[in-house]
This record gives structure tokens, C-alpha cells and sequence, in this order.
């Protein structure tokens, strides 16, 4: 199997089992911290196919380029906070760059958050006027097949 045909196939795993097709990314672009709504159509043009750690095999991850970052601004991308602003807020948490990330998406909507561990074939991790997102930072991974192959 090609890595393209790979890359397809655990993108149409994942949006077969996923709970929602809306996302909120977040990126940083110019020492700014970025988030934009997109759908699933997005996918094949800013995710890509990685080693999965731990012999979980490949993986789909969001790690934009500054091309995919650019592609991403055209859709319509709301400034969350200064990249200094976020970076500092990470170190005096305990929390990692997707959980802050998170956190700081949960608050912009006028909602509390709270760390969860709920999988994204049963819900997303924010709703916003009845829409379901998953959330997703630079680097995250959205699944592997070892995953895939299990839910």
C-alpha cells in the first residue's frame, strides 16, 4: 500500500468513527496564536502521515506548514493571543500546548473548562451553539491504526 492510499484510508477510518467532523485548530503564524473552524474536508490538505509511537504504526497528525498555516488563515482564522502570551500560560500550568490550547478555545466561548479524556468517537471537546469540535494544536495526533483498528 502507497502512503498515499495509507494517508486516505486512516482519514476515512477516522471520519467514519469520528463523533463530530468539526474542528478547531490552532496554529501559530507570525508569534501569534491562531484558531480557525473548518470541517473534515480540510483534512487531506493539512494533516500528514507519520510514524506512530510505540509500534502503534502510522499515524495522521496536524503539523502545519507555513503554506498549510497560510491555507488555514483564508478560512477565516480569529487571533487567540500573542505566541509569548500562550508559551508562558503552558509553563505556569501544568497542562501541555493541546490542553492550554484547549482551555483558552473552551474560555473564548464563555465556557469552563475541564480536562477529560472522553474519545472522539463519542464526543467532541466543545460545543458552540449546538456544533460539536474536536480541538486540535500544532503536532497533535488525531489517530494511528493501532487505534483505528481497536474502536
Amino acid at each position: 500500500m502507497t502512503n498515499t492510499v495509507l494517508f486516505e484510508k486512516l482519514i476515512e477510518g477516522y471520519n467514519s468513527k469520528a463523533y463530530t467532523h468539526n474542528y478547531i485548530y490552532g496554529f501559530y503564524f507570525q508569534n501569534v496564536v491562531y484558531m480557525v473552524e473548518t470541517t473534515a474536508e480540510t483534512m487531506p490538505y493539512i494533516l500528514k502521515l507519520d510514524k506512530a509511537s510505540r509500534g502503534a504504526g502510522y499515524a495522521l497528525r496536524f503539523c502545519p506548514n507555513k503554506s498549510q498555516k497560510t491555507f488555514l488563515l483564508t478560512k477565516g482564522a480569529t487571533v487567540l493571543c500573542s505566541k509569548d502570551f500562550f508559551e508562558d500560560a503552558v509553563k505556569a500550568s501544568k497542562y501541555n500546548k493541546g490542553e492550554m490550547f484547549e482551555k483558552m478555545v473552551t474560555e473564548y466561548f464563555g465556557q469552563v473548562w475541564e480536562k477529560d479524556n472522553i474519545p472522539f468517537t463519542e464526543a467532541g471537546d466543545i460545543e458552540v451553539d449546538g456544533k460539536p469540535y474536536q480541538i486540535k494544536f500544532e503536532k497533535a495526533t488525531f489517530t494511528n491504526e493501532k487505534i483505528l483498528a481497536r474502536v
